[in-house]
């Protein structure tokens, strides 16, 4: 791992879909919201609770690359979003969501191609913090964030397990 990244903060899926769930409890009141776009990879699975919970049924993406793995790169856009979703508005009405804004970067970019969409994330660090309107939890900026989909299950020896330490 990356040595800025002095934390750990692991999240189990039922940890996420609870903040994903007190994120959209959030967002009701900010509302309403005519789509989702979700920052893909990290932004779909909190767009689809947020969406059943709101009752939005237009869900899109926008596709964009920065990490790989424990490593932040160059930002990439992969997918751009619909016209028909960003509309002469500059997408006001639109609810963008992903899993968290580290650095901001991504977040700018996206930011840039809908400026009056209401941008929500479930962790928010401090760095990246000002560009989100809505958040669940903020961490510090030397956490990495261990995501239920970058993580498998495996057995660990108990502590006082001397023939396995």
């Amino acid at each position: 791992m990356d040595e800025k990244w002095q934390k750990s903060f692991p999240v189990s899926w039922d940890q996420f879909h609870r903040d994903a769930r007190a994120l959209a409890w959030r967002l009701s009141a900010a509302g309403p919201f005519h789509a989702v776009v979700a920052i893909t990879r990290g932004g779909l699975v909190p767009a689809a609770v947020v969406a059943r919970e709101l009752g939005i049924r237009v869900v899109e993406t926008v596709g964009v690359a920065s990490y790989d793995y424990e490593k932040q790169g160059e930002i990439t856009v992969l997918k751009t979003i619909s016209p028909d979703i960003v509309g002469k508005n500059q997408g006001a009405g639109v609810l963008i969501v992903d899993d968290l804004v580290d650095t901001g970067n991504t977040a700018k970019v996206v930011r840039e191609m809908m400026p009056k969409a209401h941008f929500a994330t479930v962790y928010a660090k401090p760095q990246g913090r000002p560009l989100v309107d809505t958040f669940v939890t903020e961490v510090s900026q030397d956490t990495w964030i261990y995501l239920p989909w970058d993580m498998e299950l495996q057995f660990k020896a108990p502590i006082g397990d001397k023939a396995t330490a």
